[in-house]
């Protein structure tokens, strides 16, 4: 099963983004030059994960080369290190979703370099996830609900981007599974069930942002707004201590305020059903506000 996770996460990110290019290439033929940069707008918050990824093989002690630069630039530093000759692979360091499907499937291949590469990889494919496929997938989801409802590529591009978001959530619940105590992988079945309700959860969220933002315009950043505002303090007095810095730590407490406006993520250890049920009072919440408007 763990050889199977980053399979399954280069095969529907290399779905993501052929989907991803032919809307690009569909708005340019069909002359809609607001969507198409629109579109490739949605690319640029992608390259901060690009970015993290170089730093971590300049901290890892290696030298990017001109081919891993391209790599990255392209927004293809994911799927494959092209390491040098010689580059030592310290617990797994400085490998990607191709580095780990392959050590995953060699015989000789050790769990603890297994399970450090699998963690760099799903959190740099989740900051990507949350950076460039959330803003193209609520692009495209509007554009099919309320410009073009019989645009096959939009719609395709945008449910592509949904599942490959979902299971970019998924992949990383699994590695926090495999973080704990006898490195216990969840079965199949776990997987497709968390698979399930992130899609489901994502799905519901978008859709409503969309059709709010279609009948109410630009009141749907308001609401947002509040959503996001809520989840900020709320996250700001469970004194979440990931980051250390004060600044960073504010910064951080924002930016996931904004990620639980769609969905949530764990980032305390220990029991998380108090906090799931504040966060989906908030979520109802914020529906009904919606439908009340």
């Amino acid at each position: 099963m763990r050889g199977a996770v980053p399979r399954l996460s280069l095969t529907l990110l290399a779905a993501e983004s052929g989907a991803r290019l032919c809307a690009i290439i569909h708005y340019l033929v069909r002359g809609q030059l607001g969507w198409f940069g629109l579109t490739i707008a949605c690319l640029v918050p992608g390259y901060a994960a690009q970015l993290l990824s170089i730093l971590w093989f300049r901290a890892d002690g290696h030298t990017p080369g001109c081919w891993l630069l391209a790599l990255h630039l392209l927004q293809l530093g994911l799927w494959k290190s092209f390491p040098k000759p010689g580059w030592a692979s310290r617990d797994g360091d400085s490998c990607r979703y191709w580095d780990v499907a392959r050590a995953a499937a060699e015989a000789g291949g050790g769990a603890r370099e297994v399970l450090a590469q699998l963690g760099d990889v799903c959190v740099l494919r989740l900051l990507e996830a949350l950076l460039q496929t959330l803003p193209h997938l609520l692009l495209q989801a509007y554009v099919v609900v309320a410009v073009d409802p019989a645009g096959v590529i939009p719609g395709v591009s945008a449910g592509l981007s949904l599942l490959s978001l979902a299971w970019a959530l998924v992949s990383y619940s699994h590695f926090t599974c495999l973080l704990k105590p006898g490195h216990l992988s969840p079965p199949a079945a776990v997987l497709l069930c968390l698979l399930l309700w992130r899609t489901g959860m994502l799905g519901t969220r978008v859709l409503a942002l969309v059709l709010f933002a279609r009948l109410y315009s630009f009141w749907v950043f308001a609401v947002a707004g509040v959503h996001w505002l809520l989840m900020s303090f709320w996250l700001g007095a469970q004194q979440t201590d990931i980051v250390a810095q004060p600044c960073c730590w504010r910064l951080f407490n924002c930016l996931l305020g904004a990620v639980y406006i769609f969905c949530y993520i764990n980032v305390r250890p220990g029991p998380s059903k108090t906090r799931v049920a504040v966060f989906y009072t908030v979520s109802t919440w914020n529906v009904l506000y919606s439908t009340w408007m």
